[in-house]
């Protein structure tokens, strides 16, 4: 889900309305009966009574709309990709969110609606959610990591208390193996890299694999799992607005993208964020040998995702430099110095 709320045009092909395409192409465009008729029933199905106003936020992965109702405040709708979870993972995302704010840990729940928060109609499945703005934090600032680390402990209190049944895990296999194995079977390499990623790859996951070693035993528990700056919202404290992407994993990995600029400076802000964090729940330091490995998974994970995608008309329109030559130069030489970054000791926390 956008957690900017920024809008783009409600009639744009592949965003709100999949034209011209044929009845039979529905893993190739699973949202072409997503019509703006079609989102005001299903969302009237719910028992909610439309005014009429509709307006299509920055989602891809998804599509999410803000919605007017008669004499209410509008809320924000959210369709789920037909065929990326299934009904149980989506119904746990949505137990986790509401066992967060019953801890009262500032997030947007989803709205539970005739005794349920996953709702079907023609095809499609959806959550509401209110509706509320907020800005990115202000990462630069000491006080603000020490928030966010206060914020991410207590999820993450939450999220040791139990495990997930249904919820994918965030493992070497699946974002790098898998994601490798996709680049490779599809016509995105270009020929004369082809040779140097196959390569590299190889001798990125023996070095992801390296790094998981000296990290030994972690404790994985239930994460948001993609927690960047852009998802998170600031409004007199932090708070997410849903968890798409929630997962099981290490706990660095909702910690080390709030991280930016050297390692020395990684060292300081991650300082920052754990005096907050170690407030609400214990981390590990062996995790920060994952830090590296982690984000050259990510690297990975998001190129293959971007191909998996590539026939969804959204992708192609938001993503245009993805099937160019420059992309995937960029990004080889951005995962050969990954490889050299895990080569090289963990980021250290000063004064501990």
């Amino acid at each position: 889900m956008a957690t900017d709320f920024t809008p783009v045009s409600a009639m744009m092909p592949g965003i709100l309305m999949d034209t011209n395409v044929t009845a039979d192409a529905d893993n190739a465009t699973p949202y072409y009966r997503l019509d703006p008729d079609t989102v005001i029933r299903a969302i009237e199905s719910a028992d909610l009574l439309c005014d009429g106003r509709l307006l299509a936020l920055n989602s891809y992965e998804n599509r999410v709309y803000q919605v007017g109702l008669e004499g209410a405040t509008p809320i924000v709708a959210k369709f789920y990709r037909p065929g990326r979870w299934s009904d149980e993972q989506i119904l746990e995302e949505h137990e986790f969110a509401l066992e967060l704010d019953e801890a009262e840990i500032p997030l947007i729940p989803p709205m539970v609606l005739n005794g349920t928060s996953l709702h079907h109609f023609e095809g499609f499945r959806f959550a509401l959610f209110e509706r509320r703005g907020g800005h990115s934090p202000e990462l630069d600032d000491e006080e603000t990591r020490k928030w966010l680390g206060r914020f991410l402990g207590r999820i993450h209190a939450v999220g040791s208390s139990r495990p997930f049944r249904f919820r994918p895990a965030l493992t070497p296999a699946r974002f790098g193996h898998e994601s490798i194995a996709t680049i490779r079977g599809g016509p995105w390499l270009p020929m004369h890299l082809e040779t140097a990623f196959n390569t590299l790859a190889d001798d990125l996951m023996s070095a992801v694999d390296a790094g998981y070693r000296r990290a030994g035993s972690t404790h994985n528990i239930r994460l948001h799992g993609d927690c960047h700056p852009g998802n998170i919202l600031w409004r007199d404290g932090p708070f997410f607005v849903d968890l798409d992407d929630c997962q099981t994993g290490p706990a660095v990995q909702d910690l080390w993208m709030l991280l930016s600029g050297e390692t020395d400076e990684m060292g300081r802000q991650m300082k920052d964020v754990l005096d907050g964090y170690r407030e609400f729940h214990h981390f590990d330091l062996r995790e920060l040998q994952l830090i590296e490995p982690l984000r050259t998974l990510r690297m990975l994970h998001h190129a293959a995702w971007l191909a998996r995608r590539w026939e969804d008309p959204a992708f192609p329109i938001a993503f245009p430099w993805f099937g160019e030559p420059r992309y995937w130069e960029d990004l080889v030489l951005g995962l050969r110095e990954q490889l050299s970054r895990m080569q090289e000791p963990a980021i250290q926390l000063p004064d501990w």
